[in-house]
């Protein structure tokens, strides 16, 4: 199985895409576990919200992976929730620095700033998307990961998407 992580700041279509990936190559998506985890907060979310988020994350991608062919699309993964809580809190829990070495990834999809910002109560940052995207692709680059960055509106994203994931060696 081929494991694809779509990443970026807020409001860039990771999630739409993701959905629509799966779709297209008719296997599984996994969902960002965060968003279920803050709507059911009474409260704001605090840095120690971001371990058990990660936890559950995996969890949910484990369980989906098993259910999926060919390929597993990724909404996130730690790399969102480590440059989150480094952004934020300045640190990041040993444990998903961890877990984030160990867990293996066949590429990734860098989603670019270029949408418009859609309001969300769980988005925080609108005036700082380029800042963040700094962020994902200096992460990607200081790790050799494979990506590919997707800008322009959402079907020219989908298509490029598209074509960049039938030219992976498998």
């Amino acid at each position: 199985m081929i494991k694809i992580v779509l990443l970026g700041p807020e409001s860039t279509g990771k999630s739409t895409l993701a959905n629509q990936l799966a779709e297209y190559f008719d296997t599984q998506c996994v969902p960002e576990y965060a968003r279920q985890y803050i709507d059911q907060l009474d409260r704001p979310y605090q840095e120690f919200d971001l371990l058990n988020i990660a936890k559950e994350q995996l969890k949910l991608e484990d369980e989906l992976a098993s259910r999926a062919n060919t390929f597993l699309f990724c909404d996130t993964n730690l790399i969102t929730i480590k440059i989150w809580s480094d952004y934020k809190y300045g640190r990041t829990d040993r444990w998903i620095l961890e877990s984030l070495k160990m867990r293996k990834y066949d590429f990734y999809l860098l989603m670019d700033i270029d949408l418009p910002w859609e309001s969300d109560p769980q988005r925080e940052h609108p005036n700082k998307r380029q800042e963040l995207f700094d962020l994902y692709k200096a992460h990607l680059d200081s790790n050799q990961l494979g990506y590919s960055v997707l800008a322009g509106q959402e079907n020219l994203r989908r298509q490029k998407a598209i074509r960049t994931i039938e030219n992976l060696p498998v």
